[in-house]
């Protein structure tokens, strides 16, 4: 089904001169980055698969806190619908220089009984999903000489985590793809970065979030606040002299 759009500008597009577009934005993380970047007077588009309730609910809050921006509907596992909604999200005004591929889902199976069909979909969403994302934001940047696209990792990906089989392999492959992709598409200036944000209250990490005190390998005792995981992401995707680069936001080590 191919990609929805449908603008909700409250605000003249002359008033904003920077946009992103943020995957996965209908909650949690996604939402929280959104709302950083239109606290810094961002125009954001807002992307959503299923949850197309949550996602306006995410862009009234954009809205309110100073920012702009549009819905966009589609599923990351499909190349087709990926590329419409990046070439749609490029014909409005501003046009985006920050892409954030944040969307993906989690997984909760010990490795033997982990089945075929949903290990498929959260490699299909999380890493082949984010291949389809990479792969359609990065030619505009090219064409514009520049642009930042920061991808959302997880510790897992570098260590593991027990019951979280596929959702730890798909995560380990984007630090691959993105260190790939950031050599690759380095000499025309465009900046790829994974940011990994730490345990967060979500709905991936329902029933595996640590709780208490309860917070092992973490040298300040807890995890990071969303608002400054947010944050953080706002900061990278406007340095201009780092790429390929992993920013850890909690106190583990990698």
């Amino acid at each position: 089904m191919p990609a929805k759009q449908r603008p909700e500008m409250t605000r003249p597009a002359s008033e904003f001169t920077h946009a992103v577009l943020v995957t996965g934005a209908s909650g949690g993380i996604g939402r929280a980055i959104s709302l950083a970047f239109a606290a810094a007077g961002w125009s954001v588009g807002v992307h959503y698969h299923r949850n197309k309730t949550a996602a306006e609910g995410t862009l009234t809050q954009v809205v309110a806190a100073g920012g702009a921006g549009a819905l966009y509907e589609a599923d990351i596992r499909k190349s087709h619908a990926v590329q419409q909604m990046v070439e749609t999200s490029c014909r409005r005004v501003p046009v985006p220089s920050v892409f954030v591929c944040n969307a993906g889902i989690g997984g909760s199976h010990l490795l033997l009984r982990q089945g075929e069909e949903n290990w498929a979909n959260v490699v299909a969403t999380n890493l082949t999903g984010t291949f389809h994302c990479l792969r359609a934001m990065a030619p505009p940047l090219l064409a514009r000489e520049g642009g930042s696209i920061v991808v959302i990792g997880s510790h897992a990906g570098f260590h593991g985590t027990i019951g979280q089989a596929a959702y730890a392999a798909s995560k380990a492959g984007l630090i691959g793809l993105v260190h790939t992709a950031a050599q690759e598409w380095g000499a025309g200036n465009v900046r790829v970065n994974l940011l990994l944000p730490g345990w967060q209250k979500t709905g991936l990490s329902e029933g595996a979030m640590p709780v208490g005190d309860n917070w092992i390998g973490h040298a300040l005792g807890r995890p990071p606040s969303r608002e400054e995981v947010a944050k953080t992401v706002l900061h990278l995707a406007q340095l201009n002299d780092v790429s390929g680069q992993v920013w850890n936001c909690d106190s583990r080590t990698l």
